[in-house]
């Protein structure tokens, strides 16, 4: 892997892991787990402008050591269930359609929403949480897919000409 590529990568997950910590530090706004996903910005960036397979690498390093560092095994859980769930529904959108990052960003608010939901199923064998809290969070993860997309989309665009030599 090239220097430039190793180093661009580097600094995405470094960028990555301190959404995750400013994120943490932000009060649960108006339910449990519902967050902003800045850190997404990041993984939307790599997507675009790296590639799926380093977009999966940032995400899953990322995932990994923000929860030993800030969280648990059963924030790890969450995280990696939802992070991995909702990357793989954006890469095939990305691969397989013409939609916008917008759009992928919001399929992938959406897809952390659910994977994030089915582990809590699994831990709590709860299944009014898919009848009274997914639609809930499905609304957030939209909105806040908007607003990853609209950033990542315009760092993206602002970056175009920084070249991987």
């Amino acid at each position: 892997m090239k220097t430039s590529k190793l180093t661009m990568l580097s600094l995405c997950t470094a960028l990555a892991m301190i959404f995750s910590f400013v994120e943490s530090q932000i009060p649960t706004m108006l339910l449990p787990g519902m967050k902003l996903g800045l850190p997404n910005i990041a993984i939307v960036f790599v997507l675009y402008r790296v590639g799926w397979k380093e977009a999966y690498a940032v995400n899953l390093i990322r995932i990994v050591l923000t929860s030993l560092l800030f969280g648990s095994v059963l924030s790890l859980a969450y995280s990696l269930v939802g992070g991995m769930l909702s990357l793989t529904v954006m890469v095939l959108m990305k691969n397989f359609t013409k939609f916008s990052s917008v759009s992928i960003s919001v399929t992938g608010g959406v897809f952390h929403n659910i994977g994030q939901v089915t582990v809590a199923y699994f831990v709590t064998d709860t299944p009014q949480l898919f009848t009274y809290y997914l639609p809930m969070l499905l609304v957030s993860g939209t909105v806040a897919g908007v607003v990853i997309g609209v950033v990542a989309g315009i760092a993206v665009k602002r970056l175009e000409k920084w070249t991987l030599r």
